[in-house]
């Protein structure tokens, strides 16, 4: 792996150009003391080069082309509806979707488009349903599950946090349903998961002194959602890490208070909240930002490739690249009516660089 950070720019220029254009680029591929590309019989054998995200887990989350999903019919030459927008993310390369609602417009079809037709699509088109962001709750968990089945998922999960609240007795009561959930799930070959933005790493309050209403109003420094991992059984409850907003994680949540008042530093680290429970993830959203110190979040987002985030290191260290399944997402790739081809552009733009990511092994 990179034994120091470089910017995704630098990663896929020595990618693409071998072992001449990684030593112009002065990037070290392996932490070796050896050459990177040894010789035929040399040491432990030649090194051969692999695809980081394997082609059949490179998917997308719809989310980031609703504006053609929902499009009604129009004459800009943009594909619109599931049909046209979904067999467009196949010729581009794509081979999973994540599902981000089930509706089109309705002047499409006169009606609005069910399961059963979108899974016709899928399987015309060579494409997979890896996972969806819907309603995670008790009254209409079944009926979720017969759309998951219907449209062959083996992941279901929502893109809010299990408990919006800073309070451990709030994400032990969210625990208890999705333990429940989760096995209902289960029961039906399924995986639940759920996904987090910044804010689910960002510090429990769960020690004194008390406010007026009894609640805790310092921390010991445990993370929301690293809390939820403990109390949460890993054969019933999984995640999806989006891995921009995890790294907005590291930028804005780095400082808590302490029992006795004091200001106490830690440092979030995306990759080691991911290797010690790796099989836990079996989703990611890879999403892109450029670094913005300056912006609330610390990163701007751009398409995959484009910005500063290391998933080059990111998807080496964690392993198992057979397991993961990555859905690019751009929560703003939509352009409006002055720019209707955005999204699926960046759609492109993003497979072209998840793709050229590639791992060496002996």
């Amino acid at each position: 792996m990179f034994t120091s950070p470089v910017s995704r720019r630098q990663i896929l220029t020595a990618s693409a150009g071998a072992a001449a254009a990684i030593g112009a680029a002065g990037i070290p591929v392996l932490a070796t003391g050896a050459p990177a590309l040894a010789a035929p019989g040399g040491g432990n054998g030649p090194l051969r080069v692999e695809p980081l995200i394997p082609a059949g887990n490179r998917g997308i989350i719809l989310y980031s082309v609703r504006d053609r999903i929902t499009a009604a019919p129009d004459d800009s030459g943009v594909p619109y509806g599931f049909e046209r927008v979904l067999a467009r993310l196949a010729e581009i390369g794509y081979k999973e979707v994540e599902f981000a609602g089930y509706t089109q417009n309705t002047s499409i079809l006169g009606r609005q488009i069910t399961p059963a037709e979108i899974r016709k699509i899928l399987d015309d088109n060579g494409l997979v349903a890896n996972g969806t962001h819907t309603t995670i709750n008790a009254a209409s968990f079944n009926e979720q599950l017969d759309i998951a089945g219907t449209l062959g998922m083996k992941h279901i999960g929502t893109g809010g946090d299990p408990s919006g609240s800073s309070y451990k007795s709030d994400w032990d009561a969210a625990a208890d349903l999705w333990n429940e959930l989760g096995r209902t799930a289960r029961g039906r070959g399924i995986k639940l998961y759920t996904h987090n933005h910044d804010s689910a790493y960002g510090f429990l309050l769960d020690v004194g002194p008390l406010d007026a209403n009894g609640r805790p109003t310092r921390s010991t420094g445990q993370r929301k959602l690293e809390y939820f991992f403990t109390k949460t059984e890993p054969e019933y409850v999984f995640f999806e890490m989006d891995i921009y907003w995890a790294y907005v994680a590291r930028f804005k949540h780095h400082t808590y208070t302490d029992s006795r008042g004091a200001a106490r530093e830690s440092l979030f680290d995306p990759i080691l909240t991911v290797a010690p429970r790796t099989e836990r993830f079996p989703l990611f959203h890879a999403k892109d930002g450029d670094k913005a110190p300056s912006a609330g979040d610390g990163y701007n987002m751009v398409p995959l490739g484009e910005g500063d985030i290391n998933f080059q290191q990111f998807f080496e260290v964690i392993g198992r690249q057979d397991y993961h399944h990555a859905n690019w997402e751009h929560d703003g790739a939509p352009g409006g009516a002055g720019n209707p081809g955005q999204s699926i552009n960046f759609a492109d733009i993003s497979y072209r660089n998840m793709s050229e990511l590639t791992i060496y092994r002996r």
